[in-house]
């Protein structure tokens, strides 16, 4: 049994721990990460990213999200990092944190969830767990992060709602 909450400070460094134990991720997408938790944690008026976290029974950090309105869109929000400790794994945490964010982001008007990945073999998990989640793949961009690697990108709908503006 997990809770969801807003990041707090003490959050970052298990974060950090869990995105380097996964394998998945370079150094640069890390410091990327911390860089975006440092703005969440230090910027009370920013409104770019929100950061929740997966916290077990026992307090410990299990996983964590970080969504955002994609600028210059209405109702369109970015899916910027999704993660769980490797040793909770296939105990449906992922799917808990991206309900969770789903049902945020329909809450705040969003209609469209926007997640990107690449189509490395080390991210297959990764793309299995989009389409297990109902995201489909809207598009694939080859050699897009260097020669060989596309960028894939997954949607999902959460709400019809279309803004008449």
């Amino acid at each position: 049994m997990i809770t969801i909450r807003q990041i707090r400070s003490a959050d970052k460094d298990p974060i950090r721990i869990i995105l380097e134990k996964t394998s998945v991720f370079t150094d640069d997408e890390i410091a990327v990460a911390l860089e975006l938790i440092d703005i969440v944690l230090n910027n009370d008026h920013q409104k770019d990213y929100i950061i929740y976290t997966a916290v077990s029974e026992d307090g410990n950090v299990v996983g964590y999200y970080c969504i955002g309105p994609t600028p210059m869109t209405i109702g369109t929000y970015d899916l910027y990092w999704i993660a769980v400790k490797p040793s909770a794994h296939n105990k449906g945490i992922g799917k808990e944190l991206l309900n969770h964010a789903e049902l945020l982001i329909k809450q705040r008007g969003g209609r469209l969830v926007v997640a990107e990945t690449s189509s490395q073999p080390k991210y297959e998990n990764t793309r299995k767990f989009y389409i297990s989640a109902e995201y489909q793949e809207l598009s694939r961009i080859q050699d897009y992060y260097k020669t060989g690697d596309a960028l894939v990108v997954y949607g999902k709908y959460v709400s019809q709602h279309r803004d008449s503006k």
